[in-house]
């Protein structure tokens, strides 16, 4: 449901206060603005529940209701940022870089040019696929690969938090566009 139908009730990412950031809210998930994001679009997807620690914390009708939020928020954010691939990021649990003690899930546009992301991307360069896969690595290297990564994106310790104001601005911006997107493309609204 878009944000302007939800209740007044608070809504919390573990312990903290998000109500302000959030631009999608279903059942039993919402999808809202990342304090510190790698690239802008960076989101997060995350359980009402905020009891639901690691995937596995979830309720049958839960994760339904989660995998279909991601697919969404997924779809619209490839929409709205004109990405080329998303990067769809599970920590699952501190030993995995969680950072917050709930579930979540980051979707984060990539481009072909002036790609740029995390540190595992150190090891894709490695990697082998099948030919498909093989020549889109080619194409991704050809573009600068993971040193044109590395040229465009901030280290983790030069990132700033975003301000509260910021956040809530880039939501209304959201909240708005993903009532376009779902106009343009009808087929989501029975997902809602």
């Amino acid at each position: 449901m878009l944000l302007r139908e939800m209740t007044a009730k608070p809504i919390y990412f573990s312990k903290f206060l998000v109500t302000g950031q959030v631009f999608y809210k279903s059942k039993y998930s919402y999808a809202l603005v990342n304090l510190r994001p790698i690239v802008p679009g960076h989101v997060l997807v995350v359980p009402l529940r905020t009891t639901a620690y690691e995937l596995n914390d979830l309720t049958l009708e839960e994760s339904q209701d989660y995998f279909r939020t991601v697919q969404l928020i997924h779809g619209f954010i490839k929409w709205h940022y004109k990405a080329d691939s998303l990067n769809i990021s599970i920590q699952d649990g501190p030993e995995a870089g969680q950072s917050v003690p709930h579930l979540h899930t980051h979707i984060i546009p990539r481009y072909r040019l002036n790609n740029c992301g995390d540190l595992i991307y150190e090891k894709i360069d490695d990697w082998t696929f099948d030919e498909i896969w093989e020549k889109k690595r080619m194409e991704y290297l050809g573009l600068g690969g993971r040193n044109q990564r590395k040229q465009a994106m901030k280290p983790d310790d030069q990132r700033v938090n975003q301000t509260k104001q910021a956040m809530f601005e880039e939501s209304k911006e959201l909240r708005l566009a993903f009532e376009t997107y779902l106009e343009e493309n009808p087929k989501w609204k029975a997902w809602l």
